[in-house]
């Protein structure tokens, strides 16, 4: 199958015509299209390499009413996205050979975005002994990163032999960094809001203290340690000074965190609970500053569907997440682009090549050259999209951002050489 997509702005930069055939891109230049070529009309749309989600939750199996692999790669898809890392909490979890492997059968059958299952550190989520980790990685599923996201590893000793033991075969530990002897109750981030607002506190030291403990642990190990959403400026030091030291740490921060503050949780509508919770104006600052310097590496979505009645509640007993693919590269533009912190060709970086570098997956992130498998997001930045439930592609809507208009607009996507949306249509 040949494939040319005809004047696409690369990373933002010069139009150019690309060549793809059975899934690879061939040439970059002006081409001429034959006979039986499928052409893409890129004309003023912006050329990035298919984005690459480390944070996903996918939720089958065990949690169909909120999320199938099928309608997340959906979703995945509309949002340009080319491959995702799909969590372990899952049941049962994703911490034996047999549910990983089905994992990634079940994207292979969905055919939409590579789907990458993450195993669990721990059997079943407990935090008391190690699952079968080199099993895990030694199986078709070839996993590289293992996390118990949604429940932290706390006991020291076990954190720092999981990460001894994914050493040998370059394995992550990617840590849902919560000291949970802190946050007991929690239900928004600590501060006067959350005092006057009659909601348990949840402190920023919760989640700094953990990662300091984990950098001293990964370089004490040599191991490597990935921090999931990291959402305050304290964190943000802390990576800081331990990337200084050469430590081997990666940190993510989600879409949502980059815009969104504590002061969403006035209407207390449950939209906007999450872990962890949305923090302070200069927290949202703090974080901008390290995406764009480099101390936080990517952007992660921590896609988090819930149904309907998991959110329809009352403060305290709603469901914590929010769902992300569909939005997460137009709240990055509203957040890093058009504020100037970030150009196109960073957003490649923190959305599509750092991403599939940290988790090993080789065959994505590898950029628009020749030679590189054709995966691609072409979207209109001069678009804008008011967010409603029915342009969300997966089975859940828990969006904070429904009724508000972000920037931006995804028009195709491309994976494997094979439109997977065409003109903002799912295939």
């Amino acid at each position: 199958m040949t494939l040319i997509v005809r004047g696409a702005r690369i990373l933002g930069g010069s139009a150019a015509d690309l060549t793809i055939e059975d899934g690879t891109i061939t040439a970059i230049g002006t081409a001429s299209a034959s006979a039986d070529a499928t052409v893409v009309d890129a004309d003023g749309l912006v050329a990035l390499p298919g984005l690459v989600d480390l944070h996903t939750h996918l939720r089958e199996p065990g949690f169909e009413q909120s999320e199938t692999v099928a309608t997340g790669v959906r979703a995945a898809a509309a949002g340009g996205f080319t491959a995702v890392f799909a969590m372990a909490n899952t049941r049962p979890v994703a911490d034996t050979v047999a549910v990983v492997e089905q994992v990634a059968e079940l994207g292979r059958r969905a055919g939409l975005a590579y789907v990458q299952p993450i195993g669990a550190v721990t059997v079943g989520l407990a935090g008391e002994r190690l699952a079968d980790l080199g099993m895990m990685a030694r199986s078709a599923a070839r996993v590289r990163v293992f996390s118990d996201d949604g429940h932290c590893v706390h006991d020291a000793q076990l954190m720092r032999r999981a990460l001894e033991y994914v050493a040998p075969f370059d394995g992550v530990i990617a840590q849902h960094a919560q000291e949970p002897t802190l946050t007991v109750g929690a239900q928004m981030h600590e501060s006067a809001l959350s005092g006057e607002l009659g909601l348990a506190g949840w402190p920023a030291v919760a989640e700094s203290a953990i990662v300091a403990r984990d950098v001293l642990l990964a370089e004490a190990t040599g191991g490597r340690l990935h921090v999931c959403h990291v959402s305050t400026g304290e964190t943000v030091e802390v990576l800081r000074w331990a990337k200084a030291r050469g430590i081997r740490v990666t940190a993510e921060v989600t879409p949502h965190h980059l815009v969104l503050t504590e002061q969403e949780v006035r209407g207390y509508d449950a939209r906007f609970k999450v872990n962890p919770p949305l923090r302070a104006a200069s927290d949202v600052d703090a974080l901008r500053a390290a995406l764009a310097d480099g101390t936080i590496d990517v952007v992660a979505t921590d896609h988090a569907p819930h149904p309907v009645e998991a959110k329809q509640a009352a403060w305290a007993d709603a469901a914590m997440g929010m769902v992300g693919l569909e939005t997460a590269l137009a709240v990055v533009q509203e957040a890093m682009v058009d504020t100037g912190l970030l150009d196109w060709e960073g957003v490649a970086r923190v959305l599509s090549t750092t991403p599939a570098r940290i988790g090993r997956l080789a065959t994505q992130g590898q950029g628009i050259v020749v030679g590189a498998p054709a995966h691609l997001a072409l979207l209109d930045p001069s678009g804008a999209t008011s967010i409603e439930t029915h342009h969300l592609h997966g089975t859940s809507t828990n969006s904070p951002f429904l009724g508000r208009s972000l920037p931006g607009r995804v028009v195709h996507t491309i994976y494997d050489g094979r439109p997977t949306v065409s003109d903002g249509v799912v295939a």
